[in-house]
């Protein structure tokens, strides 16, 4: 049963955004509220229902119903209770829908209309012949046109461009749609500023090129420029824009006539450029939907009231509505009670639904190959022939799946799917004693013979998986599936049940099921797609907290049995980082034991790599940064000691070596030394996409993870090497403090501030043992200190070659990047000691690198800068600091590209 039901909702409406019971007398509702539920949530009333029916509110436990006062929309002038049986009344049980709405098609065309405009700024400076040629071809031809028609296409314009506006304003008003026209207003006020600050940055501080592209100077002017944004016409554009006339043909119509009529006089009398017009449209339709989003739309999703007219439209006798749990992609539900006939499920699919998600499903496609991602309709019409056909191809494999028995439109942006209902519970809402093998069974059974079919069903999370009783199950939501799927859907549709089964049960059952069903080499076929990035978003989230749960209970209890002495700290770590294994990787274990041969090598599902665009955004941003920052006129070449200079050069070469050194004194195995200096000269390129410290930590974790080492025990050597590193930093900072005060005509101004530092921080640590959450906090993270880097450190206790490794290599790496900063000093003319350079390295680089940019670009500069000027000219100490900034940061970015690349390569990173 197929058919269109009109009823009616108009885009324009404020229904709901005004007040919903305020309905004209001349109409009253076609359905009223449901009876007995006067604003009581805790007690709602029952729906009526025929005799032998369940009723939606006992299919739906826990789940009270919310009234939605009556009222229907003022601009419908149809009665369709004139089409209900007499003396017969239709109840819905919904929640309001909110007022307005925010489309992600709002924010898409905001955005797509930001990148417009970047887009004419980049052509009006890159451009310059070809925008000065239009501009010389119009000029030329425009003389050709009679002045009598350019003066009426002027006079006609400048009088539509506001009667326009102004009859629409008229139009809405007299359909009671005035937040329609407040939006509109609203907008053309945001246009108005944003076309005066765009204007001003123009004339004052825009390139020249596009001041040029932008403006011209008028026939017979005084000298002064035109605007570079029409300031009356923007506001039109978006006033016009927000208040929805692209749902009006005919007032869509008239705009483009004004707009185009509008900026044809303006570019034939000399007033404009081509651009300029552009610019003017593309910011007053990019201020209107950034408004509509921001603020949000009135809501014109149809609600259970027109569900109801619709369903009349096709046949159905409804007698009642209940909103049940939205289906996956935000698909509204309702269950559907009959006069005749039998309980029916009836899902809403409309613009709004299809649009959310659309960054997310964007990613995903640029991201993966086309066979991973599911298929996306490109319009409503298309998405409910998708998903009819999805459910009548599964209804004719013998697949157990509800019945779809109608399809229809529901006015112009939105349709509807009528579902014969099954009760049952889905596969979320059981406990895990309750799923059964026979359950399990009977969902396999399905999904199979959906497969013979070439049916894939894409979503077998366990809001799709139905419990009908205790020994059958019903797949569910089938319209995110495909029609004629390959070999390789079907395969991640295994590997996507054998997970969620797995993360209720444990992966041995969910194995063990699926082998009795569907046999050993379709299971194992599956082993290849067991990765999370084929996995549904809802199953990844699972899994990462049931791994990040998992691992902190076992954290706990070896943290407990260790102080107890039931436990070794070797046999704890062992403990946990068994609980860290990951549930996809027992599950391809289980499969390995009843299919020993299934393949191992994953399935190459990704067509680009998080990675890789990181590595492609890092290069851009780096190569910006350096042209940006790095001028020659600030390193002041021809005044550089290229001596001392090179002495900077190996003094910043020295620190990978001392780098590596750090690191391999506090592994108690053995790190190939030449390997361990690539991954540090690796860590230059990933400071260009984090902070220093957290870019070197997390790279040198996963190095020494890819070396064999465990993760505890690498997380454990990484803190050793970086608790060690503040302990030498501040040791330094102290004693280099005392030498650069006795140096200083015996003041000890310097140490004083050390001093004054220490004690500041002692103070600090008073504070943190007097405040009860704060000490909390401390003990918490000391506890774990002591669980792991404290062990590492008494295992390296016994090989004495390695703490002076690792305690040498701190010393070394300090005094290296201070050798570095001192011979950058020396190049350009400052005299200043070593002892204080060693002070204003270890104190300004702290500061600097306090504020979390990537590589500290930016504060360390202006802190070394400001601390280097104490001692040194300005005129020294600012290119000294570019030099070094340039030797120890920049430089090594490209050999650490590739030293990235080749270690990614050997599987070393």
């Amino acid at each position: 049963m197929t058919g269109t039901a009109d009823v009616n909702v108009d885009k324009g409406s404020d229904e709901s955004a005004t007040d919903r019971s305020a309905v004209p007398a001349s109409e009253p509702p076609p359905v009223s509220p449901q009876p007995g539920a006067s604003g009581n949530h805790d007690a709602p009333a029952a729906v009526p229902a025929p005799s032998g029916e369940p009723r939606p509110d006992d299919l739906v436990p826990g789940r009270p119903p919310q009234e939605e006062p009556s009222g229907e929309h003022p601009e419908d002038d149809r009665h369709p209770q004139d089409d209900e049986p007499p003396g017969e009344h239709l109840a819905v049980d919904e929640p309001l829908l909110a007022a307005r709405a925010h489309r992600p098609s709002d924010l898409i065309r905001f955005l797509a209309g930001l990148l417009g405009i970047i887009a004419v700024f980049v052509l009006a400076q890159i451009a310059v012949s070809t925008t000065t040629g239009i501009e010389t071809d119009i000029s030329a031809n425009a003389h050709k046109i009679p002045s009598v028609l350019s003066t009426i296409g002027a006079l006609v314009s400048s009088i539509a461009v506001l009667a326009v506006p102004l009859a629409f304003a008229v139009e809405r008003l007299i359909k009671r749609d005035g937040l329609r026209v407040a939006d509109g207003v609203l907008a053309s006020v945001l246009a108005y500023g944003v076309s005066l600050g765009v204007d001003w940055w123009v004339a004052a501080g825009a390139p020249p090129a596009i001041r040029d592209a932008l403006t011209r100077l008028p026939p017979g002017g005084n000298g002064t420029l035109t605007d570079p944004v029409h300031g009356y016409l923007a506001p039109v554009i978006a006033y016009m824009t927000a208040v929805g006339m692209s749902s009006r043909p005919r007032w869509r119509v008239a705009l483009w006539v004004v707009v185009v009529l509008s900026g044809a006089t303006e570019l034939i009398s000399g007033y404009t450029t081509p651009l300029s017009l552009l610019l003017t449209v593309l910011i007053g339709w990019s201020v209107a939907y950034g408004t509509l989003y921001a603020i949000g739309s009135p809501n014109i999703r149809p609600t259970g009231k027109h569900l109801m007219i619709g369903l009349r439209k096709v046949g159905f006798t409804p007698s009642g509505a209940h909103r049940a749990p939205d289906a996956p992609g935000e698909t509204r539900r309702y269950l559907v009670t009959q006069f005749e006939g039998p309980l029916l499920d009836v899902h809403i699919i409309d613009r709004e639904q299809q649009a959310s998600g659309f960054f997310y499903r964007a990613w995903r496609r640029i991201r993966l190959r086309s066979v991973a991602v599911r298929r996306s309709p490109q319009s409503l019409r298309q998405a409910l022939e998708q998903e009819a056909l999805i459910a009548y191809a599964a209804a004719a494999s013998g697949a157990r799946a509800p019945q779809l028995v109608a399809t229809s439109e529901l006015g112009p942006d939105a349709a509807i799917l009528v579902y014969e209902n099954v009760a049952g519970r889905t596969l979320d809402e059981l406990a895990d004693d309750e799923i059964t093998d026979d359950v399990m069974a009977s969902l396999w059974e399905s999904v199979a013979a959906l497969h013979e079919r070439r049916i894939a069903h894409r979503r077998l999370t366990g809001e799709s998986l139905l419990v009908v009783d205790e020994k059958a199950g019903c797949l569910v939501n089938l319209s995110g599936g495909d029609i004629a799927a390959g070999d390789l859907t079907l395969r991640i549709d295994v590997a996507q049940l054998l997970t969620t089964f797995a993360l209720r049960i444990g992966p041995e059952r969910s194995v063990d099921v699926a082998n009795r069903v569907i046999g050993a080499e379709r299971v194992a076929s599956s082993l290849p797609l067991l990765q999370p990035v084929g996995l549904s978003r809802s199953t990844r989230i699972d899994l990462q907290r049931m791994t990040k749960e998992r691992k902190a209970a076992a954290q706990a209890l070896a943290l407990e049995q260790v102080a107890a002495g039931e436990r070794t700290q070797q046999q704890a770590e062992e403990d946990i980082a068994a609980a860290g294994e990951d549930l996809l990787s027992r599950i391809r274990g289980q499969i390995l034991q009843i299919a020993p041969e299934a393949p191992l090598a994953p399935a190459k599902l990704e067509r680009l790599k998080p990675k890789t665009l990181i590595m492609v955004i890092a290069l851009t941003f780096a190569a910006y940064l350096a042209l940006t920052t790095i001028q020659p006129a600030q390193l002041k070449l021809s005044q550089m000691d290229w001596g001392w200079a090179a002495l900077a050069l190996a003094a910043a070469a020295a620190t990978f070596g001392a780098a590596a050194m750090s690191l391999t004194g506090f592994v108690p195995e053995r790190l190939p030394f030449g390997r361990t200096v690539a991954a540090q000269l690796a860590g230059s390129f990933v400071k260009l996409v984090a902070p220093a410290a957290i870019g070197g930590i997390a790279l040198n974790t996963r190095y020494l993870q890819k070396t064999g080492i465990r993760s505890g025990q690498a997380v454990a050597s990484v803190g050793a090497s970086q608790l060690a590193g503040l302990g030498g930093h501040l040791l330094l900072l102290f004693c280099f403090g005392l030498i650069t005060g006795t140096q200083t005509n015996g003041d000890l101004g310097a140490s004083r501030a050390v001093i004054i530092g220490v004690l500041s921080a002692a103070v600090l640590a008073l504070v943190v043992a007097a405040v009860a959450p704060l000490r909390r906090f401390v003990v918490t993270r000391v506890r774990a200190l002591f669980f792991g880097v404290v062990p590492r450190m008494l295992d390296l206790m016994q090989t004495p070659t390695k703490l002076v490794t690792g305690f040498g290599g701190i010393l070394l790496l300090t005094l290296s990047f201070t050798a570095c900063l001192y011979a950058s000093v020396r190049a350009f003319g400052g005299d200043m000691s070593y002892s204080a350079v060693a002070v204003v390295f270890l104190t300004a680089n702290a500061a600097g690198s306090a504020i979390p940019t990537p590589g500290g670009i930016g504060p360390v500069e202006i802190a070394l800068i400001g601390a280097l000027t104490v001692g040194v000219p300005a005129s020294a100490a600012a290119p000294a600091v570019f030099l070094y900034r340039l030797l120890t940061f920049w430089l090594p970015v490209l050999p650490g590209w590739v030293a990235y690349n080749v270690l990614q390569r050997r599987g070393a990173l």
